[in-house]
Parts: C-alpha cells; sequence; structure tokens
C-alpha cells in the first residue's frame, strides 16, 4: 500500500517540510502541487489543468509521458537498470549512434553526463586542455547552467552571488537589435558591429590565451535570441583565425525546439563542441552531453581525459533517449514543430503584438519565441526594471497569473514571456494558448504610458 501524500494539501506540506528548492528563498514560495501530465498539459489534485507553455524548464520537447519513451524506460528497467560507464552497453551506443547522426559536420563522439551544466563544464574543460589556454569567453545575454564554470559563464544576474571573479572568464555583448549595445539600425549593422566587438575583445584579451568561445545558438532564458545571418559564421571565423575552440550551447535550442534537429542547422554552422542535454529525452530521465569533433577527441586518444560521472551514459536515460529520438524522426515532430511556428504560433504572436501596446517585440522560431514587453513602445522601457523583484516586478506578475487564471502555464523571465510548448502541441492547443495569452496581456497593456 502506498505511503505517499494523496490529496495537494498533503504533497504541500510534505515538500515544505523537506525540499529546499532552486532559486528560491524558502520562506517565500508556495509551489502548486501536481498530480498527473499528459501531452501538452499537466494538472493539480483539485483537478484544475495548465497548457503547458514553459515545457516545465523549456524540456519536455516530446510532451508529457509520451506512451514509447514511457515502455522504453519500463523495459530497459527489467533488463538493466544500471551499470557504469566502463562498459560498452548497447543501448548507451545506440543514444550516441542517433546523436552523431543528427549533429552537424563531424561532431561524431559523444560523452554523456546528467544534464546541461555538467555537459558545459565538460566542454570548457575540453577546449582548454585541448588548447592549453586559460580563459573563455560569452555573451552577457546568456545562461549556461548553475555548476562553478557553468555559472560564472553565465551572463544573467543568477550569476552575481556565484561569481568568484577568477574562473577565467570574459564576458561580450552579443547581437540584440531590439537593445542594441551597437546603436545599429539594422540586423546586418547589427551583424557587423557585433563581430568587430567580438573580435576587439579577443584581440585586447590576447588570442594566445583564449580557449574557447561559447555561445547559445539561439540565446534561451535571457531572451530567445536569433542571432542575424552572419553571426554565427563570422563567429566561426574568428574562432579558427586564433585557434580557438568554438563551443555552441543547444542544451535548450536543440532536439526540434527550433524547428530543426539543431539550432546551428538553420545557419549551417558546424562547432568544435556542442552541448546538448534537456529536449534529448525531453527530461523523462536525467542525461545530457557533449557531442566532439574528430580533432578535439584525438587529444584524448592517447592522453587521458581526465573527466567523468558515475552515471555517465547511464541505461535508463539511454533508453529514453532512443525512445525519444526514434519517436520525434516516426511522427515527424521536429518537422511539426517548424510548421507550429511558421504558421500557427509566429503569425498568431504578431497578431497580438498589433492589438497589445505592452508587446515591444515578438521574435522567435520553432516553438521557442519570446514576448518583450514594455512599458513604452517608443521608448522601448521594459514593463519592468532589469532583474526586479518585489513590488518593482509586480506588472509581469500579475501577468503571469492572468496566464495561470486562464488555465495555461507561462515561462516569464524579467520583461518577457516565452512561448515554448511542447514540439507537439496541437494546432488547436497552440490557439487556445494563444487565446489565453490575448486577454492576459490586457494586464500589462494596464501598465503602459502609451
Amino acid at each position: 500500500m502506498s505511503t505517499l501524500p494523496s490529496t495537494g494539501a498533503a504533497v504541500k506540506a510534505a515538500d515544505r517540510a523537506h525540499v529546499f528548492h532552486s532559486w528560491s528563498a524558502q520562506g517565500l514560495i508556495d509551489p502548486l502541487a501536481v498530480a498527473g501530465a499528459e501531452g501538452s498539459h499537466f494538472w493539480d489534485h483539485d483537478g484544475n489543468r495548465y497548457l503547458d507553455f514553459s515545457s516545465q524548464l523549456v524540456n519536455t520537447n516530446i510532451g508529457h509521458q509520451h506512451p514509447k519513451v514511457v515502455a522504453a524506460i519500463q523495459e530497459q528497467a527489467g533488463r538493466l537498470c544500471t551499470v557504469a560507464p566502463g562498459f560498452a552497453v548497447d543501448v548507451r551506443a545506440e543514444a550516441a549512434r542517433l546523436i552523431a547522426e543528427r549533429t552537424p559536420g563531424d561532431l561524431d563522439k559523444i560523452f554523456f553526463t546528467n544534464g546541461g551544466a555538467e555537459a558545459v563544464e565538460n566542454a570548457v574543460r575540453m577546449a582548454r586542455l585541448h588548447t592549453g589556454r586559460p580563459k573563455v569567453l560569452s555573451a552577457y545575454r546568456s545562461y549556461h547552467g548553475a555548476t562553478a564554470a557553468a555559472i560564472n559563464l553565465t551572463g544573467d544576474p543568477r550569476r552575481w552571488p556565484s561569481d568568484t571573479a577568477s574562473a577565467g572568464v570574459v564576458h561580450f555583448w552579443g547581437p540584440f537589435l531590439y537593445r542594441s549595445h551597437f546603436h545599429a539600425a539594422n540586423q546586418e549593422q547589427e551583424c557587423e558591429r557585433a563581430l568587430a566587438h567580438l573580435e576587439e575583445v579577443v584581440a585586447f584579451e590576447g588570442p594566445g590565451t583564449v580557449a574557447a568561445i561559447i555561445l547559445e545558438t539561439v540565446v534561451g532564458t535571457a531572451g530567445i535570441l536569433v542571432p542575424p545571418a552572419g553571426y554565427l559564421a563570422g563567429v566561426r571565423e574568428i574562432c579558427d583565425r586564433y585557434g580557438i575552440v568554438f563551443i555552441l550551447d543547444e542544451v535548450m535550442a536543440g532536439f526540434g525546439r527550433t524547428g530543426a534537429w539543431f539550432a546551428a542547422d538553420h545557419w549551417r554552422v558546424t562547432p568544435d563542441l556542442l552541448t546538448f542535454a534537456k529536449g534529448v529525452n525531453s527530461g523523462y530521465v536525467p542525461l545530457g552531453g557533449v557531442a566532439i569533433s574528430a580533432e578535439i577527441a584525438a587529444t584524448f586518444d592517447k592522453r587521458p581525459y581526465p573527466g567523468g560521472l558515475t552515471y555517465s551514459g547511464h541505461p535508463l536515460a539511454c533508453a529514453s533517449a532512443v525512445a525519444t529520438i526514434n519517436a520525434m524522426a516516426e511522427e515527424g515532430i521536429v518537422e511539426h514543430a517548424a510548421h507550429l511556428g511558421e504558421h500557427i504560433l509566429g503569425p498568431g504572436l504578431r497578431e497580438l503584438a498589433e492589438r497589445h501596446p505592452s508587446v515591444g517585440e515578438v521574435r522567435g522560431l520553432g516553438v521557442f519565441w519570446a514576448l518583450e514587453l514594455v512599458r513604452d513602445r517608443t521608448t522601448r522601457e521594459p514593463l519592468v526594471p532589469y532583474n526586479a523583484a518585489g513590488e518593482a516586478n509586480a506588472p509581469m506578475a500579475a501577468f503571469a497569473a492572468a496566464c495561470r487564471k486562464g488555465g495555461l502555464w507561462p515561462f516569464v523571465n524579467m520583461n518577457r514571456t516565452h512561448v515554448v510548448p511542447p514540439c507537439t502541441l496541437t494546432e488547436d492547443e497552440a490557439r487556445t494558448g494563444l487565446a489565453i495569452l490575448d486577454e492576459a496581456l490586457k494586464v500589462a497593456d494596464a501598465h503602459t504610458t502609451g
């Protein structure tokens, strides 16, 4: 007989007694007690259903409880639950093969981790060992994870309390025309000036000291920033010229999120290292990894790689990845995500922008979108200040509450709401979500000055 708490109140009481939550002041949070989930929805113990426009943490790309993935985990558990990473195992090898088939260029060796932050940690370690150089450059508008190196690489304010100022990280400005650091008038100028700025940073830091440049292919949590045409190719060229390792972080953007297997496919750019997690198996069992170029892999042919994890390539995680990738291929899920972005979400969000003065910009692709909410469209003043909290963040908190009241669970960060549902979202679900956003934006509109 189960001894698990059976009501929402009991679940919440047990949680509050013993669970220490991430990124939270423990005494100020009131987590929702979730009872179940399926497809694009989850629900609480009182039967309130939410359309998941957050994909949890932008990771349930294949939706909740996909039957093929659940069955694969169950089958693997009955066959072999766990084995150390030093052994060769069929399901681990198959997961690596399926990933390598889809990564760009010659990124054919896969180092498995438990998640995205560990993938970034190991990619940076590989780059430093391969080049013998100490520094890594990353963008201010970025998030790369919460572990030691990853949090220092991160550009957003979550870095501040843990920034050691000695991690060998140098930040630079990436392209973002709407809030251009370069006073650009169009995407071409933004691209050109952002590349010139990056090359200047490399020059002043000393090219011979820079091991790697790491970028989110499409910036995720920091704003769904789609790079202008030519930018990633320009970074690739800078890296080639100075012998710098180019790392693309596809932890959030990979596995269908942008309407391609990897976001790099949109610009036909191949990095030296590519990090992944989240969508590789929709987070059903923790899994991440680094896809490694032939040149960097060769560095460790005779020289041991000084890194490893007890659960690297865990059989249950790899089984869920195999099932996820195969289901995505068989069911055309990546193509469906591209269709949703081009024909439903993109046009629908742009229509919302026409009606709501609080929407300053719409940007994205696939099922990876952001609405930039502003007080004034002319001045582009954000709806709430940068890194706002408490009363200063009240307008965004009210908007998010209106979404939830309407039955939609939003992904809200600073002055933005991100539209990041599962890649399996139906057209009808997409239209329902847009209608709920339409109502909730009226709350944001009340705080505009125009």
